[in-house]
């Protein structure tokens, strides 16, 4: 009777046991870390080549440590595909919140599309988003920008003097507002005899800049949709003996902003890239802890001039 007994029990025993065997782990979808309790945000930015977008980390870094806030940062260094394959990572790896700076506002659709599709909130830096469900938007009125940038212009070149555009990376949203906003002013009080894309980057910016003084000797200003390309034309400016060129940039970079110091860029339109950055992680936090927020947030422009 005691082996019967014995028997029935070790036989219980064993179908407990792989019962629970058969029971399916805690999943947290594979998250970096296992803290459930813990914000965790995906940073998806366009490039990190770009002093402006490396100010731009730095602010969300230095917010997200304050706040106690997980931040996973990836770098799509222009690459639209890239990118697209980035956030799908992001959800991979069960983040809360994306946030995503876009390397073009059309091409990143798919990828806010999967976010919305996983349940996963998205906010976009600095440019916007195409399609996709955005919950908020974090920006400088980049519109408003480019209207000073070329109220500038007009100032110090006059009412009808020739200017060239370099323009931003095609299917951007900063390109599109930019140039929108600069040609809103220039369009009735300067005459833009060119307007080329250098792609937001300084060693393109050099080298457009170099073929647009040789065929359009006549120009006196440039505005350049971001700084990089603002001091690339410096540098071709420079080398073809043209120091009276006013050429007025965009994001206020460190370097920018020293040449502007020095007299040689005539001003720099201020998007403050650390506050961007704050704004973000803070909006992700809000959104976390269950608070409303706006569906754009605008973070202020200053004009730094010579």
């Amino acid at each position: 009777m005691k082996k019967k007994l014995m028997m029935l029990v070790v036989t219980v025993m064993s179908m407990w046991l792989m019962a629970c065997s058969m029971e399916s782990p805690v999943d947290n979808g594979d998250r970096a870390d296992g803290d459930s309790d813990e914000l965790v945000v995906g940073f998806s930015i366009s490039t990190l080549n770009n002093p402006f977008f490396v100010t731009l980390q730095e602010g969300a870094e230095a917010k997200a440590d304050e706040l106690g806030i997980e931040l996973i940062t990836v770098d799509a260094q222009d690459d639209d595909a890239k990118q697209v394959n980035d956030v799908e990572d992001l959800i991979q790896r069960g983040v809360d919140i994306i946030l995503i700076n876009p390397t073009d506002s059309s091409s990143v659709v798919s990828a806010v599309e999967s976010s919305n599709a996983a349940n996963i909130p998205v906010i976009t830096v600095d440019r916007g988003s195409d399609g996709g469900e955005i919950t908020a938007h974090i920006a400088s009125d980049n519109v408003a920008g480019g209207e000073m940038a070329a109220e500038l212009l007009v100032e110090l070149v006059g009412e009808g003097a020739q200017v060239a555009e370099l323009e931003g990376l095609p299917g951007s949203s900063a390109a599109r507002e930019r140039g929108e906003g600069f040609n809103n002013v220039a369009a009735d009080e300067l005459d833009v005899v060119t307007a080329q894309s250098a792609n937001f980057n300084r060693a393109e910016g050099l080298s457009v800049m170099e073929n647009i003084l040789q065929s359009n000797p006549d120009i006196v200003g440039v505005f350049a949709h971001n700084d990089e390309m603002a001091l690339g034309a410096l540098e071709a400016a420079v080398a073809a003996g043209r120091d009276d060129l006013v050429i007025v940039g965009f994001d206020a970079t460190d370097d920018a902003v020293a040449e502007v110091n020095a007299g040689r860029l005539a001003g720099t339109v201020a998007q403050q890239p650390i506050l961007i950055g704050e704004e973000a992680i803070e909006a992700a936090m809000s959104l976390f802890n269950g608070e409303d927020i706006e569906e754009f947030i605008p973070v202020e422009l200053d004009l730094i001039r010579d």
